[in-house]
Formats: structure tokens, C-alpha cells, sequence
């Protein structure tokens, strides 16, 4: 060297000295892996990096011997290892190997697996003063190792478990596993198949078809899907479904694909035979479905004739009933007359008008379940008209039945005919009191109640909203389920015979739908029942306020206003005729629509219109008034029906149409003709 040289490595050597052993002492504290030094044949921590302190539970190490500082060791073997290299001066490698060291502040050992290196350590004249040690914890890696083992042992145990041949690639397509069911059913060499080889026990036909389909789910990550014939091991080719999934990392790219193939030889020959016999399936199933449709027709027809002819036989024997009082009580007054024994007559007449207001009832009533009667709807405070009705209900039921009130504070008001909820809630009661004959307790509650949407009938169902609930209960005898099934039937009685007409529930049952809302039954045998009402929620204008009856008016003579009459019963037009015109009103009759129209067209001025609402000749009553009201729009109007499918259509109130019901008593038409006369002076 020349002396330029020799100065530099003079002064290396220098700064080495001067500066090595610091630098060297942070470099090995620092490290990440497990660094300790052991001095002398006792093997005396002389030093110990973080990384080694963790290893070994953060102990005091310096100053102390492997032995007193670490004393699981010595059951271990390490200390004679230790001795052994000291003695020899050669290095141990340790790999993956089982420790048994004990944690931090535990006295528990715990397994941890250690690569290691005792490594001597020697002075200037080569003798032996110590041991290096590095030690680097692998229990994670080997873990790990041992987990993956195990799942790749888990799934190809799982793989072969299953009869369907299953197979796995890379995300480029490369093929590199199939389980045993690919290799026993294909019969070829096991990894012949691998990379692309596989399409080579494809059927020639499908090979090219194969590969397209596959080369798209690799371009598009989309599943692959496709039917196509694969050699079998007995040189045959068979139909089999290939299907397989993209596996995803978390970023969403594509890391492997997983498939199957699964043998539906026996689904394609089925297929064909299908298809074979479509043609004679269909036809079968249409003969089949024919007949079906043509045996539930007969049975539908037989259960209407049936129900048909349980509502005729219920109504033809009441109304025989009926009729035979009226009857009766016209002939015994026509012989009465004969003889000029007139002074029993009225009673005849009575006997007679009540056989008739029976048969107008169970009109009401069939009309009521039909959803068809005509009604006045109007808001209606529940409470209040429970209220109101307590010391009637008290009468009817007796004595021996005690009335309780279970009204809830802040009902909803409802909107509904307020007579017919009367007669309805009389019609409870006294089915009530019919089933208490010993006496007891009937109970009238009223509530609020949110419904979901129901189903209340076979074809029929309930919107959701809110309803008020009426209940009418009862301590009696109670019903059985198939009593219940049937008590909303018309003519259905549990009551001997002339005892009850079996129209009084069917009623409460049709105006209650008729109303937007229903009723239902609860009862068992011996605890009682009770049946309630429920109706929807109105929420009007505060405007809307219950309808008041006028008082009643004394009849007095006309002052000469006119009146149009349209009826076409001539027994119904002819009364109406003759009583006005017997109390000194002008009055003008026609049968139809028709004829009506023409001769209001011909009269000057009309102060009332009387009309029925079912006309014959295509004209209705309703549509004759609104025709006249076009031209006289302060025409009062007064409707005549018993059969208001019109009158249900559409608010008469607010069109301010007076309404009455037939059958109608003379005096009630002659009261409500003067009612609606006298609000007003003559129209023109």
C-alpha cells in the first residue's frame, strides 16, 4: 500500500475503535429479531434486546444466569445445549422448534416455536467467552402453516366427499385441481387435465363452443353456465352441466374460480321423452281441466240452488204467514161490510196494516243483507247514540237483565243511517235477551280499533284504516262454532219455528258492509257472546253535523201548488193521486221516465216532483230529476224506493233529494209532501 492508503485504514481502525462497540450495542438493541449475550461458562446475560425480552416474558436478565433467570429452560435441555457449544465452539441451529416459556406476569407456561442460533463468541487469542444468541419467534408462521394444511386437507376431503366432479383455476383460466370423482369418471391419468388440456375430453361438436363461453366469464367475471358432452370413462359421451363462481379478494378482483360438473344424461333422455309426449300431455291436461272446471260449475250450482232454495222457502213461508193475515183480515172485513156489521171493521184493518208492516220489515231486512237499501247516512257520535237508546234497551230486555254501559272516551265519529244503527242495536239486544231466558248481564261497549286489511268473505275483503266498534254482549248460553259459521245466513234460526224469521244478524250483517264496515261473532258455549259492529272512521268537514227531523206538521189544505206524480205501479200511483189531490194539490201523473220528462216539458210551473226511482223504458227517477233540475233548479224532489241501488250511489243530501221507503204509509207521504213544500216558496 502506499502511504495515502496506509493513513486512511490507520484512521478507519481508529474511529472503529473508538466508535464500533456503541454502534454495535444500538444495532442489536434495535434489531427485530431476538438478540442476547451470554458470558462465560455459567452463562451470564451479559446483554438482551427488546425483541428477546418479549420472546421471554420481560424478566430481569443482565447480571443473572440463564438458569436463575429463565428456570423452565433447565427442564427444557437448552442449558446443556448451551454448555455442549461452549465446551465445542461449534454453533446450534435450532428450526422451528417447541418452547415451553413463561408470559409476563403469568405462572402458566405457554408453547411458543423459536428458530434459533447459539452462536460462540471468542476473544483476540481465540478463546471461547461467550455465546451469541438470535432467536426469531415463529409460532404465527407455523400456525398458519399447519392451518393451511389442514384446510387444504378439509377441502379436497370435502371435495371427494360429494358425487359431483369438482375443479379449480387460477384467475387466467389455468386448470390445476380436480378431485377423484373428475379422475374416476373421465378415466384419464391423474394432472393430464391440467392447464387446457381438459378440453380435450370434450366432445368434439362442443369444444369450440366450450371455449367461448369460458373465455367470456374470464374476460367479464360473469358465473360460467353451459350444458355439453364430456368422454366417460367407457369411451362413451355423456350430457353433463358445467357451472363455476369467481372467488374475490376484498379489492374485487378476481383470484380464483371454483366449478363443477355434474352428469344429466338422465335429464336430457328425459327431456326428449317430454318432449316426445308434450303434444299428449297437453291434451290431457286440457281435457283434465275441463272436466275439473265443469264439476266445480255443477257444484257451484248446486250449492246457489241450495242457498237459492233455503232464501225461497224461508221467505215463502213468513210471507205466507204474513199474507195470510192480510188476506184474512180483507176478507173477514168484506163480509163484514156485506152484512152492515161495520162496527168490528177497524179492528180488521188493524189486524191487517200490522201483517203488513211485517212483510214491509223483512223487506228491510232481505235488503239489508242484499247491501241494497236505501239509506241516509249522516255522522254519527256512537256514545251518544248509545246514550240514547239505554232506556229503550232496558224496556225491551226486562226486569230479570241487568243493562251496564262500557262507552270509551274519545270514540271516533262514524257516518252511517242512524235508524237503521237503532234498529240494529235493538235487533242485538234482543237476541241478548233471548239468550238469557233465566236473566243476566248485557253489556253495550263502543271503542276505537285500527284494523289491517281483512279478508271478511270469500270474495270480499276489508281495507285497512280505522273503525269505531260497537259490541253487543251478552252472559247466556253462548253458540257453538258451526252455529257461528252460519249465524250471519238469511232465514238461519236456532229458535223453534215462528219464534224468530233468522234475518235479524243477516241484517245487522248487511248494513254494517252496506256502511264500509262489518261485524263479527265471539262466543262460546255456556260464557256468553258478543257481536259487534264495526264502522269507518269519518272525517268530515266540522260542518258536516248530524241531520235534524223536523217536527211533524199537522196535514192542512194545499194552496193550490202542483205536483208531478211518475209511478209505475198503478195501484201505488193511483193512491198517491187521489190522497193530494183529496187535500186540494194540482197533480199530474205518468208510468215512466219518459212520459214524466214530457209532461213536465209540457206544464208551466212544477212545484214538486214525486217519482219513483225505479222507472221501466230506460229512464230512472233519478235521471228524470236531474233533467229537470237542469232547467228548474230549485225543483224540490222527493224519491220514492225500495230498491235504492241509485239512492246508494250517490249523497241525496247534499243534492238536497228527499228520500222514502216503500212500503210508505199514506200519512207519511202526505207529511213529508207538506215538510218539503213548505221550506220554500213555488218553483218555475
Amino acid at each position: 500500500m502506499n502511504s495515502m492508503t496506509d493513513q486512511g485504514v490507520a484512521a478507519a481502525a481508529a474511529d472503529a475503535s473508538r466508535y464500533g462497540l456503541h454502534e454495535l450495542e444500538r444495532l442489536f438493541r434495535d434489531a427485530p429479531a431476538a438478540v442476547a449475550w451470554l458470558g462465560g461458562p455459567r452463562h451470564q446475560f451479559l446483554f438482551a434486546n427488546e425483541a428477546y425480552l418479549r420472546l421471554v416474558g420481560e424478566r430481569e436478565l443482565v447480571g443473572r444466569t440463564v438458569g436463575e433467570a429463565l428456570p423452565e429452560m433447565l427442564d427444557q435441555g437448552f442449558v446443556r445445549i448451551l454448555d455442549t457449544v461452549y465446551a465445542s465452539g461449534k454453533a446450534f441451529v435450532g428450526n422451528e422448534v417447541a418452547v415451553q416459556l413463561r408470559p409476563a406476569g403469568s405462572t402458566l407456561l405457554q408453547q411458543r416455536i423459536v428458530d434459533f442460533v447459539f452462536q460462540p463468541v471468542r476473544d483476540d487469542a481465540d478463546r471461547i467467552t461467550g455465546i451469541f444468541i438470535q432467536a426469531t419467534d415463529a409460532t404465527q408462521r407455523v400456525t398458519a402453516q399447519e392451518a393451511l394444511r389442514e384446510s387444504e386437507a378439509k377441502f379436497r376431503a370435502i371435495t371427494n366427499s360429494i358425487d359431483q366432479m369438482i375443479w379449480a383455476t387460477r384467475a387466467d383460466g389455468f386448470h390445476d385441481y380436480y378431485n377423484d370423482r373428475w379422475y374416476e369418471y373421465t378415466g384419464v391419468p391423474y394432472a393430464s387435465t391440467d392447464g387446457q388440456a381438459w378440453s380435450g375430453v370434450f366432445h368434439p361438436e362442443d369444444q369450440k363452443r366450450a371455449w367461448a363461453v369460458w373465455r367470456h366469464s374470464l374476460a367479464t367475471g360473469e358465473p360460467y353456465h353451459i350444458e355439453y358432452r364430456l368422454r366417460h370413462r367407457s369411451g362413451a359421451y355423456r350430457w353433463v352441466l358445467g357451472r363455476a363462481q369467481p372467488l374475490r379478494d376484498a379489492s374485487g378482483a378476481i383470484v380464483r374460480w371454483f366449478g363443477t360438473c355434474t352428469d344429466i344424461q338422465d335429464i336430457v333422455d328425459a327431456r326428449e321423452v317430454l318432449s316426445r309426449s308434450r303434444e299428449e300431455l297437453e291434451r290431457q291436461v286440457q281435457l283434465r281441466t275441463e272436466q275439473l272446471l265443469h264439476a266445480e260449475e255443477q257444484l257451484r250450482q248446486a250449492h246457489k240452488m241450495e242457498a237459492i232454495g233455503q232464501l225461497t222457502g224461508g221467505i215463502a213461508h213468513d210471507f205466507n204467514n204474513m199474507l195470510q193475515g192480510i188476506v184474512g183480515a180483507l176478507d173477514v172485513i168484506r163480509k163484514l161490510e156485506a152484512t152492515g156489521r161495520t162496527a168490528n171493521i177497524p179492528r180488521f184493518v188493524d189486524m191487517a196494516m200490522n201483517s203488513a208492516q211485517r212483510a214491509a220489515a223483512m223487506t228491510h231486512r232481505l235488503l239489508a243483507f242484499a247491501r241494497q237499501q236505501p239509506l241516509a247516512p249522516q255522522p254519527v257520535d256512537l256514545n251518544a247514540l248509545v246514550q240514547s237508546l239505554r232506556e229503550l234497551v232496558r224496556r225491551t230486555c226486562g226486569e230479570s237483565i241487568t243493562l251496564e254501559t262500557e262507552l270509551a272516551p274519545g270514540i271516533w265519529p262514524t257516518r252511517c243511517d242512524p235508524n237503521q244503527l237503532e234498529s240494529a242495536i235493538l235487533n242485538l239486544a234482543i237476541n241478548a235477551r233471548d239468550a238469557m231466558p233465566e236473566g243476566g248481564k248485557l253489556t253495550l261497549r263502543t271503542a276505537n280499533e285500527t284494523l289491517p286489511r281483512t279478508q271478511v268473505g270469500p270474495n270480499d275483503v276489508l281495507e285497512a284504516g280505522d273503525f269505531v266498534r260497537l259490541a253487543v254482549g251478552d252472559t247466556g248460553t253462548g253458540m257453538p262454532p258451526d252455529v257461528i259459521e252460519r249465524a250471519f245466513d238469511p232465514f238461519f234460526t236456532t229458535k223453534p219455528i215462528g219464534q224468530g224469521t233468522g234475518l235479524g244478524l243477516s241484517m245487522v250483517y248487511g248494513f254494517a258492509r252496506q256502511s264500509g264496515g262489518f261485524a263479527r261473532i265471539a262466543s262460546r258455549l255456556g260464557e256468553g257472546t258478543a257481536v259487534s259492529i264495526l264502522l269507518p272512521r269519518y272525517e268530515g268537514g266540522a260542518d258536516d253535523g248530524p241531520l235534524v227531523q223536523p217536527a211533524p206538521l199537522e196535514l192542512a189544505r194545499s194552496r193550490g201548488e202542483t205536483i208531478v206524480v211518475v209511478e209505475d205501479d198503478e195501484v201505488v200511483r193511483t193512491l198517491a193521486v187521489e190522497t193530494l189531490a183529496g187535500l186540494g194539490y194540482a197533480v199530474h201523473a205518468a208510468a215512466t221516465g219518459a212520459e214524466g220528462a214530457q209532461l213536465l216539458n209540457e206544464l208551466g210551473a212544477v212545484d214538486l216532483l214525486l217519482t219513483d226511482i225505479g222507472l221501466p223504458g230506460g229512464v230512472s227517477g233519478k235521471q228524470l230529476a236531474d233533467a229537470a233540475r237542469a232547467t228548474r233548479p230549485d225543483l224540490k224532489v222527493i224519491l220514492i224506493t225500495g230498491y235504492a241501488q241509485e239512492a246508494t250511489d250517490v249523497d241525496l243530501a247534499a243534492q238536497k233529494l228527499e228520500l222514502l221507503r216503500k212500503p210508505v204509509l199514506i200519512d207519511v207521504l202526505l207529511r213529508k209532501v207538506q215538510e218539503v213544500l213548505k221550506r220554500g216558496g213555488a218553483a218555475t
